[in-house]
């Protein structure tokens, strides 16, 4: 099971990520929850300064961008 968060404000940009995140996540089959992060502590206390960002199992993946699906489901393919 994945823990999938998107730290954003709910900007377009956020949303995307989270359509690209979901999209990437039934592509490859997984089970996952996928939530998001509008609080700016809670945002801040991963380390990132720019959304959105991309948190996979607790580990920060990316932030002030946009993946596309197929750098999502990679990052999904190689959780340690």
């Amino acid at each position: 099971m994945f823990e999938i968060k998107i730290l954003g404000t709910g900007c377009a940009k956020c949303v995307k990520l989270a359509d690209y995140a979901k999209e990437a996540v039934v592509e490859l089959g997984l089970q996952a929850s996928l939530e998001k992060v509008t609080d700016p502590e809670e945002i801040m206390a991963y380390g990132v300064m720019q959304t959105p960002g991309l948190v996979i199992n607790g580990m920060v993946k990316v932030s002030g961008r946009v993946p596309k699906v197929e750098e999502i489901k990679e990052f999904l393919q190689n959780v340690e």
